[in-house]
């Protein structure tokens, strides 16, 4: 009689991470880097019609490397937990990390009992009335949370991008055009030295907008605020 094949858990949970990772280092990365004003978003991302960047509720802004259908997902939910908080409640108890904590939650749920673990990486981010009140997350394929400070990035180039930063962020929050040249930069560094803006998505949580403060950057203006 043949004997069972077993699988040690902590062989299963290793072989799910390997797994995970090995997806999310073929995804396009994803810079979010704090400037005077609110909080740049750049993504590689050659397509005009999938955005990787999106608007989660007033303040708060989502991206997520990896595959795109399952990012896509975790987008979905979390715009219907935000909302329902914010029925139920009011608008200002809908927070970055209320909505990391939830994230966190699915994907260690998801890693922990599925079968195929999530291959994504998220990225959360709330611009506060003043600069010190800024909140950037990052969420792994396992449900943990890593709270940024400054700048951070996902994705398979993410640490070329997070060494290049770590050289040349200074103290004090650049303005917008300075921290969309860095991040321009920190691309051409990790993947082609003629990155251009064309293949870059661009998008904004600015803080001098009354109301919702997410707004995109066309090719155009981005063009004029690097010249």
């Amino acid at each position: 009689m043949a004997m069972p094949f077993y699988v040690s858990p902590e062989q299963m949970m290793q072989d799910r991470a390997e797994y995970a990772k090995k997806g999310i280092a073929k995804g396009r990365s994803i810079v979010a880097l704090e400037y005077d004003q609110g909080v740049l978003f750049v993504a590689d991302n050659p397509s005009a019609s999938l955005f990787k960047i999106s608007e989660i509720y007033d303040s708060i802004a989502f991206s997520g490397a990896g595959r795109y259908s399952e990012f896509e997902n975790l987008r979905k939910a979390g715009i219907q937990h935000a909302d329902m908080k914010g029925m139920m409640y009011s608008r200002e108890d809908v927070t970055a990390r209320s909505l990391a904590n939830g994230y966190s939650q699915m994907l260690g749920n998801i890693f922990s009992q599925e079968m195929k673990p999530y291959e994504v990486e998220l990225l959360l981010a709330q611009v506060g009335e003043t600069a010190d009140e800024n909140e950037l997350y990052r969420i792994t394929f396992d449900g943990s949370i890593i709270d940024e400070q400054k700048f951070t990035a996902i994705g398979g180039r993410s640490e070329v991008i997070l060494t290049y930063l770590r050289n040349k962020v200074s103290e004090t929050r650049p303005p917008l055009s300075t921290a969309l040249e860095l991040c321009q930069q920190a691309f051409e560094k990790s993947t082609d030295p003629k990155t251009s803006l064309e293949g870059l998505e661009v998008a904004l949580l600015d803080r001098t907008r009354s109301g919702r403060k997410f707004r995109r950057v066309e090719t155009s203006e981005a063009l004029s605020l690097l010249s």
